[in-house]
């Protein structure tokens, strides 16, 4: 992984990510949806909780990662969270896919940063070719306030501590 770009109290630099935002036509998976560009913009004003995993439907991302966030959804909203997203270099149908087998409905948004370009740019993407996986972004989570970095966490190892949600919500 490269050495981290951003830091507590910097401003996120703008990002647009490919999203497939959850409608009832897809909660019986007969549709695929429609991919929609979701630009960081949006988050102004807002508290955002974004947790990034190297790949939907991997082992670590699928059971540990992402359902505690599901599961804890009315606990980050309780604290005042905007918006949860997870992103991760998968394309906008694989995402929009695992946030349906997951049940992330409208709660969590899935985001498709694709070769982790934006997560790259702040040192968070992960080369992980020797498993023939390419670039991907790495486990990571920011609590971002108003487009400003309120926390920001790499995983230092195999595993979910720092980037889970457990972590985020002490920290809110």
């Amino acid at each position: 992984m490269a050495s981290l770009k951003i830091s507590v109290g910097d401003t996120i630099p703008k990002g647009s990510f490919g999203t497939i935002p959850f409608t009832e036509e897809l909660a019986d998976h007969s549709a695929c949806g429609i991919p929609t560009s979701l630009s960081t913009d949006s988050w102004k004003g807002k508290k955002v909780v974004l947790f990034s995993v190297p790949g939907a439907f991997t082992p670590t991302c699928h059971i540990n990662h992402l359902p505690p966030y599901l599961s804890r959804y009315d606990e980050f909203k309780a604290k005042g969270v905007d918006v949860i997203a997870v992103i991760a270099a998968n394309d906008p149908f694989v995402m929009s896919g695992w946030g349906r087998v997951e049940g992330l409905t409208d709660k969590i948004i899935t985001l498709s940063d694709p070769n982790a370009v934006w997560s790259g740019s702040l040192g968070l993407s992960i080369d992980l070719s020797s498993r023939d996986f390419g670039i991907r972004t790495a486990r990571y989570a920011m609590i971002i306030d108003d487009l400003v970095v309120k926390y920001v966490e790499v995983e230092p190892g195999p595993g979910v501590t720092v980037s889970g949600a457990d972590a985020v919500l002490a920290k809110l």
